[in-house]
């Protein structure tokens, strides 16, 4: 049975694994999965992600989940735009997580990066989610 929502899976995988205190969890692997989690990365949410072949020829995310004294550091994993309402705003509209401390992850036609990224070079695009 195929996924309608890889990218909503893979964030609700981070919100269960740090509600169980997991070290590491694992997710099917995509470039648009291993994107997001590069922004996550570069922001400090997360302290990795590696790709990892499997026995059935197929790759997985391995992502390391981030602590801070015993603390999960995401606060609040949401996904905006999802495969039913899909979410677009131009440069200039581009919303602010809880005005400018968290982050927003936008897909724009030159990659994706965080909201202020996409401000700065002028381009807008599919808002994918937003982290505190």
């Amino acid at each position: 049975m195929t996924m309608s929502d890889p990218l909503g899976d893979m964030l609700a995988r981070i919100k269960n694994g740090q509600r169980a205190t997991k070290s590491v969890i694992n997710c099917p692997a995509s470039k648009l999965k291993a994107s997001v989690l590069e922004v996550l990365k570069s922001e400090g949410y997360i302290r990795g992600y590696s790709v990892v072949d499997t026995e059935n020829n197929k790759k997985e995310l391995r992502i390391e989940l981030k602590y801070d004294q015993g603390q999960p550091v995401i606060q609040m994993l949401d996904r905006v735009s999802k495969p039913g309402l899909r979410v677009y705003h131009g440069a200039n509209d581009l919303p602010k997580t809880y005005n400018g401390l968290g982050v927003t992850v936008i897909s724009t036609p030159k990659g994706v990066m965080p909201d202020y990224a996409a401000r700065s070079q002028n381009v807008g695009g599919e808002v994918l989610c937003q982290v505190f």
